[in-house]
């Protein structure tokens, strides 16, 4: 091989060597903001520490910028994310709607982690069809509470206001019953699914207008959660104190606010503290990428000086075997 294809294998493998390590250390920390055109802002997180730890792996952002809840029944498309009323909306693609009419589908009942901090929210009602009057008690809610108060809670109430104004949709059931029940647990939605054909979900919206046109009800699944709020991650937000993000070790699942310059357990403009920590926390970010990059450096200077020694002694005189030019 000659001097010149051997320079030019070591300055392509010292070019490599040198991209890794830019594209490492520009990945450090960085937390997407959206995904499609849903904000994405603490408590949660669609990128590994990102967010608190308690709403970790709970939303998925898929490439297409489609963002879904996950859920022990399954993945839901998330409509939006309220944060000033702290709620998610989701969509059930299995349960009842207006384009069914009389015609229902197999469906599956939806389920939260009682482990997380999410809960069905009680602006949620639930629509059940054609149930089986022989093992679910349907009967007109007013009426049937005075007379059996007892009964009243396990009664589905067949004069809901949804049953008889369906939203988008009134008239798209003609055969067929509905009542309106709401469960309290994820066993009794079974118990009402293994004897009703169907179900869906209708939330009430808050509008902003004056009542009686403050809310309006819609399809879709209301999830409430909470906004842990401490002190760091505050302070971690404060513009004045450099506007990190809040975010935690994958590892160990402690606090870190993630920083343009690293990943600092204070707030970004601590310099106090803060020198130190960020200095470790990208050297860790490079380390790895570093050390290949070290490798692919090294094996090109042992294969220049291979090469070096293996070429022709001409005493200065250019040859076919060691021309430069």
């Amino acid at each position: 091989m000659s001097l010149m294809a051997s320079l030019f294998t070591f300055n392509f493998i010292f070019f490599i060597a040198l991209q890794l390590l830019s594209l490492t250390g520009g990945q450090a920390s960085q937390c997407r903001p959206f995904c499609g055109n849903i904000p994405i802002n603490y408590p949660f997180g669609i990128d590994e520490g990102c967010g608190s730890p308690y709403y970790s792996h709970l939303l998925v952002c898929s490439e297409p910028g489609k963002l879904e809840l996950r859920t022990p029944s399954g993945r839901y498309p998330v409509k939006s994310i309220s944060y000033s009323d702290p709620h998610i909306l989701v969509t059930d693609p299995f349960m009842w709607n207006c384009l069914d009419g009389d015609s229902f589908r197999p469906t599956r009942p939806f389920s939260l982690d009682t482990s997380t901090h999410l809960s069905l929210s009680s602006q949620n009602d639930y629509l059940f069809f054609n149930c089986s009057e022989e093992n679910v008690i349907v009967q007109p809610k007013p009426m049937f509470c005075e007379r059996y108060p007892e009964k009243c809670d396990s009664s589905c109430d067949s004069s809901s206001y949804l049953c008889r104004h369906l939203p988008e949709c009134a008239s798209a059931l003609t055969r067929s019953t509905c009542c309106s029940y709401y469960p309290k647990a994820t066993e009794s939605l079974r118990l009402m699914l293994k004897y009703c054909a169907s179900y869906t979900s209708v939330h009430w919206r808050n509008t902003g207008e004056t009542q009686p046109d403050d809310q309006v009800p819609e399809y879709g699944i209301r999830v409430d959660f909470d906004i842990p709020v401490t002190t760091r991650c505050l302070q971690c937000q404060d513009t004045s104190k450099g506007g990190g993000t809040c975010g935690f070790d994958t590892k160990t699942q402690s606090f870190l606010c993630l920083c343009e310059r690293g990943n600092v357990t204070t707030y970004c403009n601590d310099d106090s503290i803060s020198k130190h920590t960020r200095e470790g926390v990208i050297a860790g970010a490079v380390s790895g990428v570093s050390v290949a990059g070290a490798l692919g450096i090294g094996a090109g200077i042992w294969y220049y000086r291979k090469v070096r020694a293996k070429a022709p002694v001409t005493c200065g005189v250019q040859s076919n075997e060691n021309r430069i030019f």
